[in-house]
């Protein structure tokens, strides 16, 4: 009889190797100011997912911030995480989940000592099951390529969400066809690692190219330009645990 539980294994550990490569890959020469808040763009495309972010967990009762456990899986180098700790989230019930080191090391430096930052493949972790209020994904299931994989980290994220919890999600939903490192995940994708989930939506970020050229011009024309749902590139999702 065939080892599934092995060859599962097996195929997890070489898609995190396989993921490291591609951020490596990602990583040289890229302007390091691309994401920094400095940028209009990416300032722009952060308030307006803050903005619809807190709307969502109201909607999902989920705004009592100082009461979550929260934990960001692939939580790089502890953006998110802060963003978190802004809100009211307790740090000592923030943990935070990244594959590679020196991201992993970045995080610990910016966030108070008694969050946890686990340097792990999530697969390989072992955090109790129903433990977790929140659960954030934010540009995960994109940089995945595997099918498989993918549905082994859907399953692992929600046996750790608690009833009544939530998974946050936020990816793009159009190839990007000078990246072959990621993929779309569309929202059909999304509802098939989720099945189980109640979904609520909303597309989000005015595509990059354009907006950073548009931003360059004036940060005015970012939100003129957002307002064309087509020009959108990525989603916002709640996707709900039931009771």
């Amino acid at each position: 009889m065939k080892d599934t539980s092995s060859s599962s294994s097996s195929s997890s550990n070489r898609e995190a190797a396989n993921v490291r490569d591609r951020y490596a890959r990602r990583d040289v020469g890229r302007d390091a100011n691309r994401y920094s808040l400095s940028d209009p763009y990416a300032l722009a495309a952060w308030q307006e997912r803050q903005r619809k972010m807190l709307s969502m967990l109201a909607d999902a009762k989920l705004n009592d911030f100082s009461a979550l456990d929260v934990l960001d899986v692939g939580c790089g180098s502890g953006g998110n995480l802060l963003d978190l700790l802004r809100l009211g989230v307790d740090p000592e019930r923030l943990q935070g989940i990244e594959l590679l080191p020196e991201r992993a090391e970045a995080a610990r430096a910016v966030l108070p000592a008694i969050c946890r930052i686990w340097n792990e493949d999530a697969l390989a972790l072992q955090i109790p099951a129903a433990s977790q209020d929140v659960i954030v994904l934010f540009t995960v299931f994109s940089s995945i390529l595997s099918d498989a994989v993918q549905q082994q980290l859907a399953a692992q994220v929600w046996h750790w969400l608690k009833p009544g919890g939530a998974v946050l999600w936020h990816d793009f939903v159009y190839d990007n066809p000078r990246n072959p490192d990621v993929r779309a995940v569309p929202l059909q994708r999304v509802r098939e690692l989720f099945p189980e989930a109640h979904m609520r939506k909303q597309r989000v970020t005015l595509a990059p190219p354009l907006g950073r050229a548009a931003c360059r011009v004036s940060p005015a024309l970012y939100p003129l330009l957002n307002a064309v749902p087509l020009l959108r590139t990525h989603v916002l999702c709640t996707l709900a645990k039931p009771l």
